[in-house]
């Protein structure tokens, strides 16, 4: 769908902070409870985890940066 524009290492790194974030907000901030922070933080990860997965950043896109060269 979009062209890869992400590194080996931006992606690794955008894995293990999403998922600390999703960890972190599903433990430490009650995203059960709905607290503000927990529900940022969840979101913020998923969108790493997501970038991480399909190695296509829309906002590395929109400003012309390109990590995979």
């Amino acid at each position: 769908m979009f062209a890869k524009n992400e590194s080996t290492i931006d992606r690794v790194i955008r894995l293990v902070v999403g998922a600390g974030l999703v960890v972190v907000s599903l433990t430490s901030f009650g995203l059960a409870s709905a607290e503000p922070l927990g529900i940022v933080l969840v979101v913020l990860g998923a969108v790493l985890l997501f970038t991480a997965a399909t190695g296509t950043c829309l906002l590395y896109k929109l400003i012309g940066v390109d990590t995979k060269k």
